[in-house]
Parts: structure tokens; C-alpha cells; sequence
């Protein structure tokens, strides 16, 4: 009985330790991550037990919207305050991802007297545990840039923290189901120990987390008047080796007095515009998550795929999504350098699934709905992998840590408008698919265009320099 336990244990930690991750700590964040994922699964079993499936569809149809109204909305106003408060303690980054998971703990242990009664008094703290889990997401985006190992790209670093993540909610998903038969509390009660577990892995990363040196503070919108510059600030960021990303870097430290008399503070819009349009193109295909996770959900409650109940049809459509995810994750793992093209892969997986969106309006029907739920899984998470090798890339490394802080922000609020939308339209799938590729056409439209132009301004030439992004 010992043996099989150690073994997969054993096993974990060769994978999550491998290629040199172990030496850096990055095997210890992809662990910590896994934790995470577990965890806010298990609350997010609780809430759904609670909130959706417990109570008739219209009023889970008013449950959702005002959870949304409570949690989410507020969230959009502390979204862009967390960015900046977690920029300022960049000494105590381990200490923030640990607060966060101890905070999860109380406020899970906390849900659990109410969300039996379904009470008003649950949602104040659904906020809190969302409030906690997204400043844990931007730290953790802000801490993988300093646990890099050699020859270690940023891209693939981040695509098997992703996959760590996805994975051990895969395998948590079905024991917070078996213990909500036990009872309504119990999967919160479970995601207490989990969450515990984390703090303490989150005390034990390496102390290069904590260390800023090099860093400085980045904006995700500034006036026009830095745009111009975008090309003068992209080329003078030369990347840099993943060791240098750790260390802060000292070449050109003699002149930065000078580079900082002739250009504009750095900031996403004065890095280049492949990296703005690759953030308009993820924030679409982000709404269109947030929509397709909200509308469907109310949707095949009331029609449900033709011979299956409400309950099998929302589960194939949600395995679908999280087994695209996982390729995609996956395939940006085995990707070398994108072809040194990461703005070709992002305009080329917004085109997919538009297409896919489009044909789901067209012909409507269970297998269009579980197809798109896989392709918007898939190309989302190359889409992701592809604007982390854009700032990996364009972004100086003086502010590229905050970069990704301010990105993921913008994507999470645009995940929270797209949910937004799903609730609030009547249930007509046809309507709902049109509604969704009307999302998608818009962010096309702002965004496909210039991520060709920019990887044809870079050409082939520019492959070697974008090497590192593999």
C-alpha cells in the first residue's frame, strides 16, 4: 500500500523537477500551482451545488446574476488596484501568495456555515475568495520570470505551470464531487486543508521570488503620446538569456540615464504594438469564455444535448473545454519558438475559432457546442502562450515582470464582461453563437491586421533573436 503512494509521488516530482526546474524552484511552483487549482475547484463545486444546481432554473438564473453583481462587479473596481498594491511589495511575494492561500482557507471555512441556507451573506465572501485567488494569479505570473532555468524559456515555463494547474483540477473536480454527497460544506472543508498545504509551499519557494532587482513598475494604458516611440523602446530592449531575467541584467546600466532622457517611461503601449494587439486579441477570446461558460451553462439546463440530461450535457461540454486547454497547453510546451512567430499564432487562433463560432451559429447543435468548447479551449491557451512570448519578447526587462501583472488583469476583467453578456441574454443557442462570433469579429478587427503587419516587419530575420521564446 506504501509503495504505489511513494511511487506516484516519486513520479510527480520527476516531472515537475525536470530539465533543471528543480534547481530554480520552478518545480516547486508548478507544484504550488497544482495546489491551487485544487483548491479553487473545490470551492467552485461548493458554489455551483449551491448557486446553480440546487434551485429551479430561473432562479439559479437570478442566484448567477447576483452573485455576478456582488463578486464579479466589484471585482472589476479592485482588479486594477491589485496589479499596482502587489508592485509594491516585490520583497514579499512569497508571503503574498501565502496570505492568499491562508485567506482562502478562513474565508472557505467561513462559506461553509452559510452556503448550506444559500444565504445573502455567502456572496461577501465569494468575493473574497475571488479577490484572493486572482492576486494569487498575478503574483505567480510575476514570480515564473525569476525561477527560469537555463536554456528555459518563459513560454514553455508558463505552459507547464498552466498544464500543473489543469491537471490536479482534473483530478480534484470528482473528489469535491464525491464529498459534496457527503454534504453541502464538505468540499470547502477539503479546500481549507488544500489551501493550508499551499501556504506553506508558497514559504517555500527560493528566495529569488522575493528579489526585484531591475524591476520597475509598468502601465497598461498611457496617452498616445509614448506610441510613437514603440519602436525606439522595443529595440533598445534587447532580450535577454532566462539567467538574466533572474538577475536583473547590467548590460547598458551605464547609459540608462541616457536612454531614459530620450525615451518615454516604458509601458505596454511604448513596448511595440504586436504587444497591445495581442492583448486585444486574448481579452476577445477571453469574453468569449466568461459568455460560453455562462450562457451554455443556463442554456443546456433548459435543452439539454439530445439524450442526455442537463447535468451529463454541461459535464461533456466542460471536459471538452479543459481537455482543449490542455492541448493547447501542452502543444505550446513542444513548440519551438512559434516559428519565431508568436503574432502569427495568436491572429491565426482568433481566426480559428471564429470560424468555429461562426459554423456553431450556423448549424447549432450539440456536437457545434462541444466542438467549440474544445476549440476555444485549445486556441485560448495558445493564444495566452503566444502574448507571453510577445512580452517576453518586446516588453524591457526593467518592467516586464509588472507587464505581466497588468495583462492578465485586463484579461480577467474581460473574462468578467463576457459573463456578463451570457447572463443577460434570453436562451436561443442560435442567438447566443452569433452574439459570441460578434465578439470575436471585433476583437479580429482590432487586432488580426496588426499582428501580421508586425510579423512581417520582423521577418524572417528576426528568428534568431526570438529564439529564446521557445
Amino acid at each position: 500500500m506504501h509503495r504505489p503512494l511513494t511511487g506516484t509521488a516519486k513520479g510527480i516530482r520527476r516531472a515537475t523537477h525536470a530539465h533543471g526546474a528543480g534547481e530554480t524552484g520552478l518545480g516547486k511552483l508548478i507544484e504550488l500551482h497544482a495546489v491551487n487549482g485544487a483548491g479553487d475547484v473545490m470551492i467552485t463545486v461548493a458554489l455551483a451545488s449551491t448557486v446553480f444546481f440546487a434551485v429551479p432554473t430561473d432562479e439559479a438564473r437570478g442566484r448567477v446574476a447576483l452573485y455576478l453583481a456582488i463578486t464579479m462587479a466589484p471585482f472589476t473596481l479592485l482588479a486594477p488596484v491589485i496589479g499596482p498594491l502587489l508592485d509594491r511589495l516585490p520583497h514579499g511575494r512569497r508571503a503574498a501568495m501565502a496570505a492568499s492561500m491562508l485567506a482562502r482557507a478562513m474565508l472557505a471555512v467561513a462559506l461553509s456555515a452559510t452556503i448550506a441556507h444559500g444565504g445573502i451573506q455567502m456572496y461577501p465572501v465569494a468575493l473574497g475568495v475571488l479577490v484572493a485567488s486572482k492576486a494569487y494569479g498575478v503574483v505567480r505570473s510575476a514570480v515564473v520570470p525569476r525561477l527560469l532555468p537555463p536554456d528555459f524559456s518563459l513560454v514553455r515555463a508558463n505552459s507547464r505551470v498552466t498544464l500543473a494547474g489543469l491537471l490536479a483540477t482534473g483530478a480534484a473536480a470528482p473528489v469535491a464531487a464525491g464529498l459534496q454527497l457527503v454534504g453541502p460544506g464538505w468540499p470547502l472543508y477539503g479546500a481549507c486543508a488544500v489551501f493550508l498545504l499551499g501556504g506553506y509551499w508558497a514559504l517555500r519557494l527560493p528566495p529569488g521570488v522575493d528579489s526585484a532587482k531591475g524591476e520597475r513598475r509598468a502601465l497598461l494604458l498611457a496617452s498616445g503620446a509614448g506610441a510613437s516611440s514603440a519602436g525606439a523602446s522595443s529595440a533598445g530592449a534587447s532580450p535577454s538569456g532566462p539567467g538574466r531575467a533572474r538577475g536583473g541584467g547590467t548590460r547598458g546600466r551605464g547609459t540608462r540615464g541616457e536612454r531614459t532622457a530620450r525615451e518615454p517611461k516604458p509601458n505596454l503601449r511604448t513596448v511595440g504594438p504586436a504587444v497591445l494587439h495581442g492583448l486585444q486579441a486574448n481579452a476577445a477570446q477571453r469574453m468569449l469564455g466568461g459568455f460560453l461558460i455562462f450562457f451554455l451553462a443556463f442554456l443546456l439546463r433548459v435543452h439539454p444535448l439530445p439524450g442526455q440530461t442537463a447535468a451529463v450535457s454541461l459535464g461533456i461540454v466542460g471536459v471538452a473545454a479543459g481537455v482543449g486547454n490542455a492541448c493547447g497547453t501542452a502543444i505550446g510546451s513542444l513548440l519551438r519558438g512559434h516559428r519565431g512567430r508568436p503574432e502569427v499564432i495568436i491572429a491565426t487562433m482568433l481566426s480559428a475559432v471564429l470560424a468555429t463560432t461562426v459554423c456553431a451559429a450556423v448549424f447549432f447543435g450539440g456536437l457545434m457546442v462541444a466542438v467549440l468548447g474544445a476549440m476555444a479551449g485549445l486556441t485560448q491557451a495558445l493564444s495566452k502562450l503566444g502574448l507571453d512570448a510577445l512580452i517576453q519578447r518586446d516588453v524591457p526587462e526593467s518592467v516586464r515582470t509588472s507587464a505581466f501583472a497588468r495583462s492578465e488583469t485586463a484579461l480577467q476583467m474581460a473574462w468578467v464582461v463576457g459573463g456578463g453578456i451570457g447572463i443577460a441574454l434570453p436562451l436561443n443557442g442560435t442567438l447566443g453563437m452569433s452574439v459570441a462570433a460578434g465578439i470575436l469579429a471585433l476583437g479580429a478587427l482590432l487586432s488580426v491586421r496588426g499582428l501580421i503587419a508586425e510579423a512581417r516587419r520582423h521577418g524572417p530575420q528576426g528568428n534568431t533573436r526570438r529564439a529564446r521564446v521557445a
